[in-house]
């Protein structure tokens, strides 16, 4: 016969488990610490991406206050190449991505 508190941890450990998809109360903390730092990080490059995209508004009102252009494509070639080198493949698209959000689609 099953108690109220064995139910408890019943549900305790089916709701970890559908959090987490962990099979261990063990690993579920892992989980929950990892992705709790996960998030912190998260918050902290979305954080960075404002500031880049802050900056980047400030370059392009001085280029084009100087008379030019919005974009400097040499200078985003540059910055495709970085992110390649340093991640692969995958970091080209996450440098499109960023030279987007920054300076919008051209």
């Amino acid at each position: 016969m099953s108690t109220a508190a064995d139910t408890a941890t019943s549900t305790a450990k089916n709701t970890t488990a559908d959090r987490t998809g962990a099979r261990t109360e063990e690993a579920a903390d892992v989980i929950t610490g990892a992705r709790e730092r996960i998030d912190a990080l998260d918050d902290r490059i979305i954080g960075l991406v404002q500031e880049r995209m802050a900056i980047s508004a400030v370059i392009q009102e001085a280029r084009i206050a100087s008379g030019g252009r919005r974009v400097n494509l040499s200078r985003e070639m540059d910055v495709l190449g970085h992110y390649r080198d340093a991640l692969g493949k995958p970091g080209t698209s996450l440098a499109m991505t960023l030279l987007e959000l920054c300076r919008g689609r051209i």
